[in-house]
């Protein structure tokens, strides 16, 4: 199984010897071993005994909440982390010398040239974009060179401003009219597209922030985005090149109408569009799906820059 989704406001959780049982009133709906499970997402309000969580967290599953509705980020529970005090510190550290800026152009670099290839991929099948795709593509590489040669940050994350705003532009057109994307839009989300976007962004960040502080970084100090009260920087940090796949993942959704616009709902006066309850299941099946080939990636890079920080290993992103 690998992650446990629950998406059910009338169930009780109860721990029967070394499984977790489902009951809704009286009746026992299901079970799940632990054994099995490795992560839990858990969405909206149900019942749970603290002895579930105590489990949970002594055998090292970690649990992401998100609230019922809008599928917002409420909290994560852990269980034994690494307690390498020498690691954070050595991190603390780098973020003021030559390491960070190094980091942060490994970062936008990758970021920009899987955000080329990603759109000359789609002009390979898609004839009537083909020219439109290639050029934005070519804009896009010709902006990788500038940020190999940047020796600030500041200059970095403009110049991966000026990459959004041309690949962005060429992104919405990839997807058909009726699905109404017109750009980027985040609070809130306005049309399907977006929802899943902000969704699966969200669902990635927290999975990042998990590995982070598995392996006994602080998901807080980042090195390419600036620390901020409340912010897991280094997670955004290493959740940026990993933003295409999320976008590729929602176009293929969409391609192959996986989900469709009835799976969507639209509410209040600024039309803010979700997910239906009744839909939730079919997108939580379809991210395990793609996630369960993404996460030793992900993972792979939080090692990766941990080696790096502590001896100075192999570059982050080759």
């Amino acid at each position: 199984m690998g992650t446990l989704y629950i998406d059910r406001k009338d169930l009780e959780l109860k721990l029967e010897g070394k499984a977790i049982t489902f009951y809704a009133g009286n009746k026992r709906e299901g079970i799940v071993p632990l054994a099995l499970i490795k992560r839990v997402i858990i969405v909206g309000n149900i019942k749970i005994e603290t002895s579930i969580l105590h489990k949970l967290a002594s055998n090292n599953i970690s649990v992401i909440f998100l609230t019922g509705k809008r599928l917002h980020f409420a909290g994560i529970l852990h269980g034994r982390v690494r307690r390498n005090g020498l690691l954070r510190l050595a991190q603390y550290e780098k973020v003021r010398t030559q390491f960070a800026l190094k980091i942060s152009s490994e970062i936008v670099g990758k970021k920009l040239r899987k955000q080329a290839e990603f759109l000359r991929k789609i002009g390979d099948t898609r004839k009537a974009l083909r020219h439109e795709l290639y050029r934005t593509a070519m804009s896009i590489e010709n902006i990788i060179k500038q940020v190999e040669e940047q020796p600030d940050i500041e200059i970095l994350r403009g110049l991966e401003g000026s990459a959004a705003s041309v690949y962005y532009k060429a992104f919405t057109q990839i997807f058909p009219s009726h699905l109404e994307f017109r750009g980027r839009v985040r609070r809130p989300p306005t049309d399907p597209v977006n929802a899943l976007l902000s969704l699966t962004y969200t669902i990635l960040h927290f999975e990042i922030v998990r590995e982070i502080e598995c392996i006994g970084l602080d998901p807080i100090i980042g090195y390419y985005h600036s620390i901020e009260y409340g912010r897991e920087s280094l997670a955004c940090d290493l959740v940026e090149p990993f933003r295409v796949d999320v976008d590729h993942f929602v176009y293929e959704v969409f391609k192959k109408e996986k989900l469709r616009t009835n799976d969507f709902t639209k509410e209040g006066n600024n039309e803010a569009c979700y997910l239906r309850k009744d839909s939730r299941r079919k997108y939580f099946s379809l991210y395990e799906s793609w996630a369960q080939q993404q996460r030793p990636l992900w993972r792979e890079e939080v090692e990766n820059l941990a080696r790096r920080i502590s001896d100075g290993a192999d570059p982050l992103f080759e």
